[in-house]
């Protein structure tokens, strides 16, 4: 099976080294980023499978992170992150595509889980 390719969106440096170590333990390949216009930039670079997206970040928030990839790599599935959830927030992520809305602190095996079941997979 092909190695899935993950880019991990926050702007909260400690978190995302941490969780991008915890899903590279569990054998993802792992790009980081630490905010929206990053991980553009990075998605232009190379494409990813799976975008596990903050909400909350300055300069470029997730929602409009999330608009950004939806209209130029429209198969790249996101999971939204975040530690702020609203019902509002949430509703918008899910209508403009977001595949699921998980809160912070979020626990490893139900992120993996949704990352494999974004793409149709089960987890190994």
């Amino acid at each position: 099976m092909d190695e899935i390719k993950v880019l991990l969106v926050d702007d909260e440096q400690g978190f995302l080294e941490a969780m991008g170590k915890r899903l590279a333990r569990r054998g993802l390949k792992v790009r980081l980023a630490p905010g929206g216009r990053e991980a553009l930039a990075m998605l232009q670079e190379e494409p990813s499978d799976v975008v596990v997206l903050d909400q909350k970040m300055p300069q470029m928030d997730g929602l409009t992170t999330l608009s950004q990839i939806r209209e130029r790599f429209p198969g790249v599935k996101v999971i939204m992150l975040t530690g702020h959830a609203t019902v509002d927030s949430a509703v918008s992520g899910i209508a403009l595509g977001a595949f699921d809305y998980l809160v912070k602190p979020c626990d490893l095996d139900t992120l993996l889980a949704q990352i494999h079941a974004s793409l149709g997979r089960r987890p190994d």
